[in-house]
């Protein structure tokens, strides 16, 4: 019997994923993905986006942007950022549903990086991956927030085990956010801040 190698092994081995910290030599990759049309369907500007990352390797943001790895090499991006973070102007007004999620929730965003990579579940291996990741350092209440439009996305948040939690209208425009729960331990926690 042959022996198996990353080619006969899928992307849904979870050996096969990995995730290092993104640094400044990261951007022009990131640049290279957020131009990309199923980024730019979802995403924002590709300038503004690389500011929020810039922000956050320099330190001005807490929130914790990772590349996810496939076999070594950057296949996608994902972060991790604190909902109480993020319960202060502009995101209030951004993002209002935030008052209506448990105040000790961690958030998380990702992409896969190139077309050639999607609908090989890779976004939900590198999600589960994380998952683990984020239990493992203690947090229990995840949440994420496509846009209730993003069908696949949707799809692969669910395989990784979230629920919808809520449905928030965009102050800025005529879409929605299905915002997504998955919570790892303990009875559920009530919106807003936590005593």
């Amino acid at each position: 019997m042959k022996p198996l190698n990353s080619i006969d092994r899928p992307a849904t081995c979870p050996d096969r994923i990995g995730f290092r910290p993104v640094t400044a030599k990261d951007y022009d990759l990131l640049e290279d993905w957020m131009g990309r049309p199923h980024w730019q369907e979802w995403w924002g500007d590709v300038e503004t986006e690389l500011g929020y990352v810039r922000d956050m390797v320099e330190g001005r943001d807490r929130t914790r942007p990772f590349l996810f790895l496939l076999d070594g090499r950057p296949a996608g991006y994902i972060q991790s950022w604190q909902v109480s973070d993020n319960l202060v102007e502009p995101w209030i007004s951004k993002a209002p549903w935030l008052i209506d999620v448990p105040a000790d929730a961690i958030g998380v965003d990702l992409s896969v990086g190139v077309e050639a990579d999607l609908g090989k579940g890779l976004g939900t291996a590198a999600l589960k991956a994380f998952l683990r990741k984020l239990t493992d350092e203690g947090h229990c209440n995840i949440i994420i927030d496509p846009d209730a439009a993003n069908a696949r996305a949707i799809r692969a948040y669910e395989k990784a085990g979230f629920v919808p939690l809520l449905v928030a209208p965009d102050p800025d425009s005529d879409q929605e956010t299905l915002i997504m729960h998955l919570q790892t331990d303990g009875p559920p926690k009530q919106p807003g801040p936590q005593q």
